[in-house]
């Protein structure tokens, strides 16, 4: 699946709830599903910068893909950071550089986040990205 794909997908499943109590409840389910980071891995080097929560992002370069595996120590924010795995895992990081990613202004999630929650995700999507680049630059 293409990441524009994946974002229509994602749109179509928020668009069928209107209240955002719901959809925060979607996004911790989003979270709760998602495989745990395993230990090794939630390492000083790991966590992000610019989030309030703990959230600890991984990345592999595998066949030519990059594979992505977080966990956060808040409910919402793991829902985000699995939201995000869902759009970007898998993809080729010339996708990953050139996407854009308008599912999180359909969703309405930009504008229903608190400021410090906003900075997380940018920052989550700013690691992701570099994360990308430093995988484009070595196959390259």
């Amino acid at each position: 699946m293409t990441i524009n794909d994946i974002q229509d997908e994602i749109i179509e499943e928020f668009q069928d709830l209107d209240d955002w109590m719901d959809r925060y409840q979607l996004l911790i389910d989003m979270g709760s599903e998602q495989e745990p980071l395993d230990e090794k891995y939630k390492t000083e080097q790991n966590l992000i910068d610019g989030c309030q929560s703990r959230v600890w992002l991984q990345a592999e370069f595998v066949e030519g893909r990059v594979r992505f595996m977080a966990e956060s120590d808040a409910l919402i924010v793991k829902g985000i950071v699995a939201l995000l795995i869902r759009v970007l895992d898998n993809q080729t990081p010339e996708d990953i550089l050139s996407a854009d990613l308008y599912f999180i202004e359909r969703i309405g999630l930009s504008e229903h986040l608190s400021p410090t929650r906003s900075n997380g995700l940018l920052a989550m999507l700013r690691q992701m990205k570099m994360y990308a680049l430093a995988f484009q630059a070595k196959a390259n």
